[in-house]
C-alpha cells in the first residue's frame, strides 16, 4: 500500500512516512523508497553546487572575455552565485572533497552558458577552469568587480 501511495501521491507518502518516523513505527516504513529519496537528496545538493558554480564560472568568463559588455547584471549574478555556493558549502561541509571535481564539471557548464549568451565560441575559451577555488570564493575577485 505504501509503495502505491508513493507512486500516486508523493506528498501524502511523505506525510505518512514522517508520521511513522515520529511514532517510532519502523516496521511500517516504506524503507525501499525512503532509501531512494534520501540518496536523491544528497545528489540534489551536489547538482545545486555544480549548477551554481557553472553560472558563477560562466559569468566570470563573460566578465573576463567581454570587458566592453560588463554590466550590473553580471556583477550581481557573480555575487549572488558566489554567496549561494558559500552558503551551500557551509550547510553541507561534506561537499568539500567534491569541490575540485565540481569545479571541473561546472567549468564545462559555464562555457556552455558563455557560448549560448555571447558571440564567443568554445575555442575562444580556456580548456580548463582558469580560476582557483580561492578566486571563485573571493568577494574581491576579480579586482574590478566591485565599483569604488
Amino acid at each position: 500500500m505504501l509503495s502505491n501511495i508513493y507512486e500516486t501521491d508523493f506528498y501524502a507518502w511523505t506525510l505518512e512516512q514522517s508520521k511513522l518516523l515520529k511514532k517510532g513505527d519502523f516496521k511500517h516504513l516504506d524503507i525501499t523508497n525512503l532509501v531512494e529519496e534520501i540518496e536523491s537528496l544528497g545528489k540534489q545538493e551536489r547538482r545545486e553546487l555544480e549548477n551554481r558554480l557553472g553560472i558563477l564560472i560562466g559569468h566570470l568568463l563573460k566578465w573576463d572575455y567581454q570587458p566592453e559588455k560588463r554590466n550590473k547584471s553580471w556583477r550581481a549574478t557573480i555575487r549572488e552565485q558566489r554567496r549561494g555556493v558559500l552558503q551551500l558549502m557551509k550547510e553541507n561541509p561534506s561537499l568539500k572533497p567534491y569541490l575540485i571535481e565540481a569545479i571541473a564539471y561546472a567549468h564545462e557548464s559555464g562555457k556552455d552558458l558563455v557560448v549560448k549568451e555571447t558571440p564567443l565560441d568554445y575555442g575562444d575559451l580556456p580548456e580548463n577552469c582558469p580560476y582557483t577555488s580561492e578566486q571563485l570564493f573571493d568577494p574581491d575577485f576579480p579586482t574590478d568587480l566591485n565599483p569604488d
